[in-house]
């Protein structure tokens, strides 16, 4: 698998699929979620409200993944994740490596070679970008999956920065 970084918008990824930092209730929010959403369109909003009206009626748990149409972006599909929120007295690194892990089972799933991830949880959820990076890159080169593009999509030259020193 080809990993790379992207400096840029994870919404103009030409790529199977993007994941999405998505909150529990896949109704849309801030961020990278609230940004998938809007350039998305309606579409991805109409099949996150089936999901939470069949098996996801209580919303997707962290660490959890599921896929949905990408509507109006590039790529085919939008996988939603729902990253930890950063705690200081809990090692909750194991729930932030489950969103790579079953995003890119999801991604398998679907058939999908390229993927692109945003930096998980890092913005409101308060993740410290050098652990996350850590926590990220470990995740996907012990991933057994398909995908042979993947791209990490980090909004900032900090966060790059970041994530370059770690690759």
């Amino acid at each position: 698998m080809d990993i790379t970084l992207v400096r840029g918008d994870i919404t103009e990824q030409r790529t199977d699929a993007i994941v999405n930092a998505a909150n529990s209730s896949l109704m849309g929010g801030g961020g990278v979620d609230g940004a998938i959403h809007r350039r998305g369109g309606p579409e991805i909003l109409e099949e996150c409200r089936k999901l939470r009206a069949g098996h996801y009626g209580r919303g997707l748990r962290t660490g959890q993944a599921v896929a949905t149409t990408a509507g109006r972006l590039a790529a085919k599909w939008v996988i939603h994740t729902v990253g930890p929120v950063y705690s200081r007295s809990e090692d909750r690194s194991e729930l932030l490596a489950a969103c790579y892990h079953e995003s890119l089972r999801v991604a398998d799933s679907l058939g999908a070679r390229s993927v692109a991830f945003p930096a998980i949880s890092t913005g409101l959820y308060g993740w410290p970008m050098d652990g996350a990076a850590r926590i990220a890159l470990a995740a996907v080169r012990q991933a057994d999956t398909s995908v042979d593009d993947l791209r990490f999509v980090l909004f900032d030259d900090a966060a790059y920065a970041v994530f370059e020193a770690h690759l």
